[in-house]
């Protein structure tokens, strides 16, 4: 059923029919926010050769500018996204936010530096934080709790349709590119790579046009009824907050980081090791691999909340985690059978069941700190939540199993064993914080709905 909200005063919100049409058309119009964003960030990975050709840069300096420009905005700037999503406008700091890295996605393609691209990276890796916050809680106030489910995972598709467009669709981009800077006198002084940042950036300010058709919801409590609680929260209250139900909190956000080095360890190193293992074709390994982990991927974050209200319909009340739970037990399995496939197929098969479970639970844990999270404190929890993911995912992940593989077995060929130790481990431990933030999640549960 439908729920009206209305506000008290029209300075708190608008007049919203949750899980209504308009409300589906908001999650794929952030979808695709979600899928914009990627594209700005990945299309760098594309470009790199002309790039170092044209700047006289070196590997380490493309690897500052792919990581450590875009990261290390991303994380400082998440927090003060994060606060301001929790007391202001949403749907503004969204337009700000995609204006401000699409206009710095074209001035990558105006540096003529090191540090002019440098810059301008890190200005998209800032803007882009502020997407991830307010869209979390927008669309906790735009659905009930049933229906909240299903809209995050339909969000979190984002990721992976714009690492996959960002590939696929890249190539023509910069082909057309090239065809530009011969047909237009304007481009014929820029490179490809200056004219193809352009390109991709420039979508995104029609994009931020279309987010002012976007309307501020009212702030909804944990019932789903409109929030009477406008207070702001202090730093040191939201750490008393998270702290008072730590045995809720941290461990989900360690459990996410721990499944994190699942999620992006494999993808990273599971190319090199069919190559390696089974002396694969590059490019076949490329194409086989890169359509698993996009189709698996999606199908998993897709089926997520159906596997949550099955377990639901089953008498759990603490699906949302109960699934994480069970799900990182499977990946758990498949890391230790890994190495044991003796074939090039049945390793895939394998890396096929492990992305589908890593991926199914994605969005029910994301559902599960949305429900145990005042409406004041939605922003800020999913920034420390991305946080992990960041850091655990994106900063050790790969780093890791190199430094198994290296330091510990004692070379490349043993990247396969690296990968099922580092994901094992990680899994496992994933697995046992879910389980042991069943309890206080289910106590977490039961005092938000007598609060409210």
């Amino acid at each position: 059923m439908n729920t009206i909200l209305t506000s008290a005063t029209p300075a708190r919100g608008n007049v919203i029919r949750q899980d209504s049409h308009y409300a589906w058309y908001v999650v794929f119009l952030l979808t695709f926010a979600y899928t914009v964003a990627f594209i700005d960030r990945q299309v760098l990975n594309l470009l790199v050769d002309p790039i170092k050709l044209d700047l006289l840069l070196s590997d380490v300096d493309i690897s500052f500018l792919q990581g450590f420009a875009f990261m290390s905005a991303y994380i400082i700037c998440g927090p003060l996204f994060g606060r301001w999503a929790d007391s202001g406008h949403r749907r503004n700091i969204l337009v700000f936010g995609v204006t401000t890295w699409s206009i710095c996605t074209v001035l990558c393609g105006m540096a003529d530096s090191f540090w002019e691209l440098f810059l301008a990276r890190a200005g998209v890796g800032a803007a882009e934080a502020s997407l991830a916050p307010v869209a979390w809680s927008l669309i906790a106030d735009y659905f009930t709790k049933p229906r909240l489910p299903r809209a995050m995972s339909i969000f979190l598709l984002g990721p992976s349709l714009g690492a996959g467009l960002a590939l696929v669709a890249g190539g023509l981009v910069i082909a057309f590119a090239a065809d530009l800077i011969e047909l237009i006198p304007i481009f014929s002084s820029m490179s490809t790579w200056q004219v193809t940042f352009m390109m991709v950036g420039f979508p995104g300010l029609l994009l931020a046009l279309l987010l002012f058709t976007v309307r501020e919801p009212t702030r909804t409590s944990f019932s789903g009824e409109p929030s009477t609680d406008d207070r702001s929260f202090t730093i040191p209250e939201i750490a008393q907050y998270i702290w008072q139900d730590r045995a809720f909190f941290l461990r989900v956000f360690v459990g996410m980081g721990m499944l994190a080095i699942v999620i992006y360890g494999l993808p990273t190193w599971m190319p090199s090791y069919l190559i390696r293992h089974f002396d694969a074709n590059p490019a076949t390994v490329g194409l086989q691999y890169g359509v698993l982990v996009l189709t698996c991927g999606a199908l998993g974050i897709v089926l997520g909340p159906s596997f949550g209200r099955l377990l639901q319909r089953m008498g759990y009340q603490d699906s949302a985690l109960r699934s994480a739970a069970i799900c990182c037990a499977v990946v758990t399995v498949g890391c230790v059978l890994l190495p044991f496939a003796n074939s090039y197929a049945l390793t895939l098969c394998i890396a096929a069941v492990i992305t589908f479970f890593y991926a199914l639970p994605q969005a029910m844990v994301a559902s599960s700190l949305q429900f145990a999270s005042p409406n004041r404190l939605r922003g800020i929890i999913s920034t420390l939540y991305l946080f992990m993911i960041s850091v655990c995912g994106l900063g050790l992940a790969p780093s890791v199993i190199a430094f198994v593989t290296d330091k510990v077995l004692g070379g490349p060929e043993h990247v396969g064993t690296s990968l099922a130790i580092v994901c094992t481990f990680s899994a496992a431990v994933a697995c046992w914080l879910y389980v042991r933030a069943l309890k206080p999640y289910r106590a977490k549960l039961a005092q938000m709905e007598q609060e409210n």
